[in-house]
């Protein structure tokens, strides 16, 4: 007897091991977007892979991935169509899981509006926020209907969406994501309508990435972020209404109409699988930037994006 006393005394006394710490740097303040980061981290997932991970909002939404590049967080959540500029730029990243496997942006007009299609966008004043892809964007849904830039009139809404749109300043905005702007208007007893990017003319993409420094990337830890999160989607979706309790719980911002509306929205987005890669997917948005003139060459898959799957 006095053997195994002793033998679980000297078992209390060892020292748990430090769990591995790692970084990620959100795109924006928390939102339903982030779902299954902070489902894994309620429910002890990440601490089940052994990680400490510390998740932080980003003080100005560009920050993240250039702070990635410069090896100051292991990871930063970001979109692909960006990624593919970033790139081009000179900044060291990859993309290496996915959070939201489909597009959210839209081409976002009143419902009883004059734009009932976007074909009737000609002379029309259309809000954006972010230069670059999503003239790019609005440009390609534009050519589907006979358009171009020129028929229209842009205005930088200065990420005013939805309060530019319903006020009357434009007839459309484009960057509007249909899981909140298109919410936030029916809280405010105006209808919206949503004319889907991919249904229009662009290749399908993934909007929430997580990207990684491929020079400084801990691939072990990465690879065991991914699947806690995964583990988290599978719970998100098998226990919707539970799993919006965990969210709602961590902070009393995210308690409101508008964030309730967004997780069911969002919840059928997430990526099922976020280590599962389509280098297809990628190398067909590069094509449709190239064509667009928003880069200057095409870069191959493997510069864009590493399969974690196949290391």
């Amino acid at each position: 007897m006095k053997h195994l006393l002793a033998a679980a005394f000297a078992l209390m006394a060892v020292p748990a091991l430090a769990q591995d710490k790692m970084t990620l740097l959100l795109d924006w303040f928390v939102n339903p977007d982030h779902g299954p980061i902070l489902v894994a981290e309620e429910l002890g997932y990440f601490a089940d892979v052994n990680l400490d991970v510390e998740v932080i909002a980003p003080a100005d939404p560009s920050d993240p991935p250039k702070l990635v590049a410069a090896g100051r967080a292991d990871l930063a959540i970001s979109y692909q169509p960006q990624l593919h500029l970033q790139i081009h730029e000179g900044l060291p990243l990859k993309r290496v899981g996915t959070l939201v496997a489909t597009p959210l942006n839209c081409l976002l007009a009143l419902a009883d509006g004059p734009v009932q299609s976007p074909g009737d966008l000609k002379g029309k004043k259309v809000g954006f926020s972010v230069g670059g892809v999503e003239e790019a964007v609005l440009s390609a849904i534009l050519r589907k209907y006979g358009l171009s830039l020129d028929d229209v009139e842009l205005i930088n809404v200065n990420f005013s969406l939805s309060p530019s749109l319903m006020s009357g300043q434009v007839d459309a905005v484009i960057g509007a994501y249909r899981n909140f702007e298109l919410n936030q208007m029916e809280i405010e007893g105006v209808e919206g309508r949503c004319f889907y990017v991919e249904e229009e003319g662009l290749p399908a993409y993934d909007e929430l990435i997580y990207v990684a420094n491929p020079e400084r990337m801990d691939v072990d830890k990465i690879t065991r972020f991914l699947a806690a999160t995964e583990k988290a989607t599978q719970y998100i979706v098998n226990n919707p209404e539970k799993s919006w309790e965990l969210f709602s719980g961590t902070s009393k911002e995210l308690q409101d109409e508008l964030n309730a509306k967004a997780w069911v929205d969002t919840l059928p987005r997430f990526a099922l699988r976020p280590a599962a890669f389509s280098a297809g997917r990628y190398a067909a948005f590069e094509a449709f930037l190239a064509e667009a003139g928003l880069i200057p060459s095409q870069n191959p898959v493997d510069m864009i994006a590493v399969d974690l799957t196949a290391e």
